[in-house]
């Protein structure tokens, strides 16, 4: 990713082989502006282009894949970053997108009584077509740019704008849920913080529902629906992603990779590094060694 000056904005521009793009990734909406993409979240695969955008309302580990433009021009993509507190702020100031008035939340003893239904449960990635007024918008915000002395004035002006025309379309439940902490979705993306804080460790899936002020069998059902993963699915992923930066960043053997990620076998950490990565873990860290990190001039 490439810093704009722009607060909360980033750029993707470039070449990308599949598996670079694994990665935990934060909440955003994301615009490709050349080429196209494809992401994998789970069993789950969505594929888009300069003519629709993608938005994850919650931190997801994913696998991307990304292809240039058709005239030979390379992938280049645009993504604001999503923080609850603004979407919560801006839908505070929109009474017309304000559910219902709600004064429970999980940190606050949200109880098992007060669950929202089965069918309450949703997922926290999508895509949708781009509207034009949408795209002024990022338009605006990108030709800040060029002008830098404009960031701190017109730059949360156009994001409220851009939050605002994505609440506006099919998305929009996505971002209000994650705005309210009373939520399933909030309230999934509490636990998520906390599997995050501590993969390495065994995952205790009862604790985490009652965190979450959930039974067992609704944590299960709302974190499939929301991530598309089963919560121990979404920790191994982490640890494999954790795991690989430690390999090529952290010069780390195989062996003592596995052991800090959390893993007691050596073996089964092999076999499930190569099924998500595609190669096994030695194998796959001098290839990106080789591939990323200058050698020195003879």
């Amino acid at each position: 990713m490439t810093e704009t000056g722009i607060p909360r904005v980033v750029m993707v521009q470039g070449k990308i082989p599949e598996h670079e793009l694994a990665a935990a990734y934060e909440p955003m909406v994301n615009l490709i502006l050349r080429g196209s993409k494809s992401m994998s979240v789970g069993d789950q695969t969505l594929h888009y282009s300069p003519t629709n955008y993608f938005v994850m309302s919650v931190d997801l580990p994913a696998i991307g894949t990304v292809w240039p433009a058709a005239s030979g021009e390379p992938y280049l993509a645009v993504a604001l970053m999503l923080r609850p507190a603004l979407i919560a702020a801006l839908l505070a100031d929109l009474p017309a997108f304000a559910g219902p008035a709600t004064t429970h939340s999980a940190a606050a003893g949200y109880t098992q009584a007060q669950e929202p239904e089965p069918e309450d449960a949703q997922t926290a990635f999508s895509v949708v077509a781009v509207t034009p007024p949408l795209m002024d918008a990022w338009v605006r915000m990108l030709g800040l740019m060029n002008h830098p002395a404009d960031i701190p004035a017109l730059a949360p002006v156009y994001e409220r704008e851009i939050l605002y025309r994505v609440l506006q379309g099919p998305h929009g439940a996505m971002l209000r849920a994650i705005a309210r902490p009373d939520s399933a979705v909030a309230r999934i993306s509490l636990a998520i913080q906390w599997i995050r804080r501590d993969f390495a460790q065994p995952l205790r899936i009862e604790a985490l529902a009652n965190r979450a002020a959930m039974s067992e069998s609704a944590f299960h059902r709302h974190f499939k629906a929301v991530t598309s993963l089963s919560p121990l699915q979404y920790q191994k992923r982490l640890r494999l992603l954790q795991a690989r930066t430690l390999l090529v960043v952290g010069g780390r053997s195989v062996t003592s990779a596995a052991l800090e990620v959390g893993y007691e076998s050596s073996t089964q950490f092999s076999r499930e590094y190569a099924r998500a990565f595609g190669l096994p873990p030695a194998r796959d860290s001098e290839r990106l060694l080789a591939a990323y990190i200058p050698r020195p001039a003879l």
